[in-house]
């Protein structure tokens, strides 16, 4: 894929959704912390339902420390691996209240050293809380970058850095979000919705479905 098809995909992202965010619910840095970390391997949508029960009274630090393991435990059992998870997340709390103040740091070495927090959950962190133009490869960016050609690659890895090096810097900031959605919302996993998408004619994909 040449330079000026990934300006016109960009351009068309924006044009379509100028100011783009994450649907994980939150209020705070933190909260947005805990919820990208409930968020591994399962959906935007169930974290969102486990923590609207305890963000409100328990949305701090000190707050989860208070709610404790097993009632956090409780409040998310709906999401996957979610034993793993509340431990790492009242680890986490500790950490940010006895190193870091009680603040999400906006440091990528600081924010990896917390349990729970891996490269990507990071990069979430950084772009989404702190505006830091850094591109979280999950499922569907990676699935989206390969299969339009816009960034292909064997491993997350590759795929970031050739996003960091091919995605206009303009787009940035935002790219994170875009094709998150995009690969959410149309070009999915079975059968993408090629018909419905704003940029087929400029994806490199040959085996586009057809309309119905």
């Amino acid at each position: 894929m040449n330079k000026q098809k990934r300006q016109e995909i960009f351009e068309r992202f924006r044009a379509a959704n100028p100011s783009p965010n994450t649907e994980l619910e939150y209020e705070t840095t933190f909260q947005l912390l805990i919820a990208v970390i409930l968020s591994a391997q399962a959906t935007d949508r169930s974290v969102n339902l486990a923590t609207a029960k305890f963000f409100p009274e328990h949305g701090t630090p000190q707050g989860i420390l208070d709610l404790g393991l097993e009632r956090l435990t409780e409040y998310i059992k709906t999401i996957g691996l979610y034993k793993t998870k509340a431990q790492n997340v009242i680890k986490t709390c500790q950490i940010l209240l006895d190193v870091h103040g009680g603040e999400v740091p906006c440091d990528r070495e600081a924010l990896e050293a917390l349990p729970g927090v891996g490269r990507k959950t990071a990069n979430v962190v950084l772009n989404t809380a702190f505006g830091v133009p850094a591109i979280a490869v999950d499922t569907h960016i990676f699935r989206v970058s390969n299969r339009t050609g816009i960034a292909p690659g064997k491993s997350v890895l590759e795929v970031e850095r050739k996003l960091e090096r091919f995605v206009p810097k303009e787009f940035l900031q935002d790219a994170h979000h875009w094709l998150i959605l995009h690969g959410r919302y149309v070009c999915v996993a079975r059968n993408p919705k090629c018909p419905q998408c704003a940029i087929a004619d400029l994806c490199d994909y040959k085996y586009k479905t057809q309309a119905r």
